[in-house]
């Protein structure tokens, strides 16, 4: 295993500027620790479930002795799931952004002159509001073109497995914070039923966010280090 801060063994010169770098070993940490975050969504479904199996039974009578203590038990569980959940996320936020500046860095090296935004935005574009929900997918069509063997073909590959994922992440971010509030505010028992119905298919687009994530970071870093282990593409005429 390539440690992930040591130089990237590449056959390429060595010229004045940026230095291979190789996002192997960031791309295993991220890897594991976003299967950190499915865990914590699975324990979250997990939660919901049992919240609403509970409120189902209230509603048809069949908690006769109900006094409010097996409620606040299945809140708990909900609240426990999501701090679980809160940790892993902001666990897996830093060390991706760490990679993602790791793999913007070789691009630099790679396909310097089809960058559209300096290195420094790789960290910069996650703290933009907003914003954060577009340019850092351009960042990432930049670095993932850059990582082909021919960057300047007229589609890089797995274009669409990026497209997949940014989508998946933008629509399960705003999903959650939409189910979150949602089950924040509900106060009767049919409102926290249904809202916990919708913690629970966040928690799956989530997942699904967190897979697609998983394949296109193994992928591009997968590209990254075979266009380095290959060495300068030779010029077309």
């Amino acid at each position: 295993m390539t440690h992930a801060s040591t130089p990237m063994p590449v056959p390429y010169p060595a010229v004045p500027g940026p230095v291979l770098r190789s996002p192997i070993g960031l791309a295993h940490a991220v890897t594991a620790l976003l299967a950190v975050v499915i865990v914590a969504d699975l324990l979250i479904i997990a939660a919901s479930l049992n919240m609403r199996s509970l409120l189902d039974d209230v509603a048809a009578g069949g908690v006769v002795d109900f006094d409010g203590g097996e409620a606040s038990r299945a809140d708990q569980a909900m609240a426990g799931a999501a701090v679980l959940y809160g940790a892993a996320l902001l666990a897996t936020a830093v060390v991706f952004v760490i990679w993602f500046h790791r793999v913007r860095h070789n691009a630099e090296v790679f396909a310097p002159e089809i960058q559209r935004r300096t290195p420094g935005w790789a960290i910069a574009c996650w703290f933009i509001p907003i914003a954060n929900l577009w340019i850092p997918r351009g960042i990432a069509a930049d670095v993932l073109r850059a990582g082909d063997r021919w960057p300047h073909s007229a589609a890089p590959r797995h274009r669409g497995l990026l497209n997949a994922w940014w989508g998946a992440w933008v629509w399960a971010t705003v999903f959650d914070r939409y189910a979150s509030r949602t089950y924040d505010d509900a106060q009767d028992v049919d409102a926290i039923h249904d809202a916990a119905g919708l913690v629970m298919a966040g928690a799956g687009f989530d997942i699904l966010a967190a897979v697609l994530a998983i394949l296109f970071v193994r992928r591009l870093t997968a590209a990254q280090h075979a266009k380095a282990l290959a060495g300068p593409t030779p010029p077309t005429h």
